[in-house]
Parts: C-alpha cells; structure tokens; sequence
C-alpha cells in the first residue's frame, strides 16, 4: 500500500463569492487590492470589473474568496443583476466624505433584495477614507445605525493605511457563514399530493 493511500484526503477550501457594490470612487478597487495584493493604488481609473482571489481562514475552517470589484453604480446603471447570481455576500462600500455615497448603498440594497426575491441577503456595510477626517459627512454611528436596522455588521477602513481592510473580508465570510449554517427546522410539514 503506497503512503499516498493512506493519507486522509484533503480537503479544498470553501468557495465563497463577494461583490463589492457602492458608487464610483468610494475605494472598492483600492480596497481589494489592498487586500489581495498589499499594495495601495493611489491613482484612480475607473474599473469596468475584475474578480480576484485570495484564501482566508475563518474560525479554523479554510476559504476561497472570489472577490467581484464591481464598476461604480450611479444613479444610471445602480445594479446588475448578474451581480444577484451565485454571489453568497455582498460588501456595500461608501466614503465616510460622501453623503451622496452613503444614501447610494441603501438603493443598492433594495436593488439586491428586489433580485433575489428575498428580505435578508448577508451584507457588510464599510465605510471607508475613514482617514480623512477633515472631510466627513457620514459620522461612525450613521454607519452603525444603518447597519442595525438591516441586522448586518459594519465597520469603517482606509484602504491607503489598510485599516481594517482584513477585518471587512472576515466580517463577510462571518455573515456568509451564519447564513448558511441556521439550524434546519425540526417539525418539517410534509407536504401530501392527491
């Protein structure tokens, strides 16, 4: 018997899909690549859209994230549907320097629940440049009360000193996670057909 026989299988990672949704320039792509790379871009072109990967470990349990960076949404082209496809979460960024950003998260919102038919989708809230204090319109408890009406977590980052930028991703698999882990019905109603 070869030692490759004997060896436990292993096994691969959990896939998860998340979108980045939020208007332009409010740091989506700055924000991945943080992440993914370690590297903050500073310059600012436009992103058609980009999926990357990176692995992360939850709670001992190993994931893939495919990170979707979504074009900016405005008020012509707010949600894709294809962006309601085989997504398992959503993160919704805005500026804590843009109120215009902040009010766009709540149409995406009600976009993404109007496509998947449903009243609850698994969402993190970020608010990020929460390093350029001068220039706030949205105050941290803004962020948080929003948060607390659509039972989501939230957190602020800043993509340029990669505050936070970790934690956003974890929160999101955390959501991903609790949604798909709720305990199944025990008195299940069998259905009969005559």
């Amino acid at each position: 018997m070869s030692a490759a026989a004997t060896q436990a299988p292993v096994k691969s990672p959990k896939l998860r899909r998340i979108a980045l949704l939020g208007s332009r320039a409010v740091g989506k792509s700055s924000m991945t690549i943080q992440f993914v790379e370690n590297v903050f871009v500073d310059s600012y072109y436009p992103t058609i859209e980009n999926t990357f990967t990176k692995p992360i470990s939850h709670h001992g349990q190993e994931y893939t994230a495919e990170i979707i960076d979504t074009a900016g949404q405005d008020e012509f082209s707010i949600f894709n549907g294809k962006h309601a496809l085989d997504i398992h979460g959503y993160i919704l960024v805005y500026s804590v320097t843009s109120k215009l950003s902040f009010d766009m998260i709540k149409i995406i919102r009600d976009k993404i629940l109007n496509y998947t038919g449903t009243d609850w989708v698994p969402i993190v809230i970020v608010g990020n440049k929460s390093d350029l204090h001068g220039q706030r319109q949205i105050t941290t408890e803004e962020g948080e009360e929003l948060a607390a009406l659509w039972n989501c977590q939230s957190c602020e980052s800043s993509a340029k000193h990669n505050e936070n930028i970790g934690r956003v991703f974890e929160l999101m698999i955390g959501e991903i996670e609790q949604s798909t882990n709720v305990p199944e019905e025990t008195n299940k109603k069998e259905c009969l057909i005559l």
